[in-house]
């Protein structure tokens, strides 16, 4: 019999937020662990928690803010269980500061702590780094037979939702009045958070013909567009490790990313591709520099490509496995 897991999502079925998938593959992950796990979202009530009609042996929550209730009602439920705490980018660099009551009480009830990306030391109550286990989110190759890049087009992808902390927009922003000749097009992926960002985005493409915003789409699609395209931007103003960072390493898919904690932590300190937060005209003199050197994109492509074995589903299952003997389990 293995190890029963609870694993505890505020993202709900059908999702595609992150904290889904990240559920949904970790639930894979410690299964080939030997584990028995059940994957809780909001829908679910307390009794999910139960596996095979017993308690669970040990508790991981995604989000230390959203899963507050889970985590406090879990440590009242089961007190000799022990409980995982994973630390998003909202949890660190916003509501630890928004509401550091419930921050800190999520973070005092767990036995270990999980960061996504090597940076979040720095932004962590001293007292919780004992408990501090970092785990890289995996990716898997793109499929050999991927359509290559276009030539018509050098196609710049944007891949996640539209809302503040990512700063969907900056790419679009960064590629108004370019010259004719420029061949920059940014592709955006992902659906928008209301009504105001979808808004914003159609009125983007209305004025601005290098940019389009496809939509939400299926993860088969954005594995297509990573294979196209010719550059990745991340522009947000927080990240808590992201996953399409993995990916786009393991794909060798050069990334302009702003210079935050969340990607450092991914990328490197010595990485050649960021640009300050929010600052549309070093994004826009990165692009065109990306454009007009090959050399430059080059470079890149071998900086993500030498950070691509840090996000091997092996590397992630045996981060997954430090974790529970940190708990002092044996999966």
């Amino acid at each position: 019999m293995g190890l029963k897991v609870a694993l505890i999502t505020p993202a709900g079925r059908g999702s595609r937020a992150g904290n889904r998938a990240t559920a949904t593959r970790w639930a894979g992950l410690l299964r080939a662990l030997g584990c028995r796990v059940r994957v809780v979202g909001p829908e679910d009530d307390t009794g999910q928690w139960h596996i095979a009609g017993r308690p669970p042996d040990l508790v991981m929550a995604l989000h230390a803010w959203r899963s507050h209730a889970a985590i406090l009602a879990c440590r009242d439920a089961f007190p000799g269980c022990p409980r995982v705490v994973v630390l998003t980018g909202t949890d660190v660099y916003r509501f630890q500061y928004s509401h550091p009551e419930v921050f800190q009480e999520s973070l005092a009830a767990a036995d270990a702590l999980v960061g996504l990306h090597d940076c979040l030391a720095e932004d962590l109550p001293s007292g919780f780094l004992s408990r501090l286990q970092v785990v890289h989110q995996s990716a898997l190759p793109l499929p050999p037979r991927a359509p290559p890049p276009g030539r018509r087009h050098l196609d710049v992808l944007v891949a996640g939702h539209l809302r503040e902390e990512k700063d969907p927009l900056r790419a679009a922003l960064a590629v108004r009045e370019l010259p004719a000749a420029s061949r920059l097009r940014i592709i955006q992926l992902g659906g928008a958070l209301d009504d105001a960002w979808a808004r914003a985005a159609r009125d983007e493409m209305a004025g601005n013909p290098r940019y389009r915003w496809l939509g939400d789409q299926t993860r088969w699609r954005v594995r297509q567009w990573m294979a196209r395209a010719r550059l990745m931007v991340i522009s947000s103003h927080m990240e808590g490790g992201a996953n399409v960072v993995s990916e786009a390493c393991v794909a060798g898919l050069p990334v302009l990313a702003s210079d935050i904690p969340g990607n450092r932590g991914l990328l490197g300190d010595d990485y050649a591709g960021y640009f300050p937060v929010a600052d549309t005209a070093a994004l826009r003199d990165r692009l065109r520099r990306a454009e007009a050197e090959p050399a430059f994109v080059d470079r890149l492509r071998r900086q993500v490509l030498a950070r691509a074995p840090l996000f091997r589903p092996e590397a992630e299952r045996e981060g997954l496995a430090r974790v529970i003997a940190a708990c002092g389990l044996i999966p």
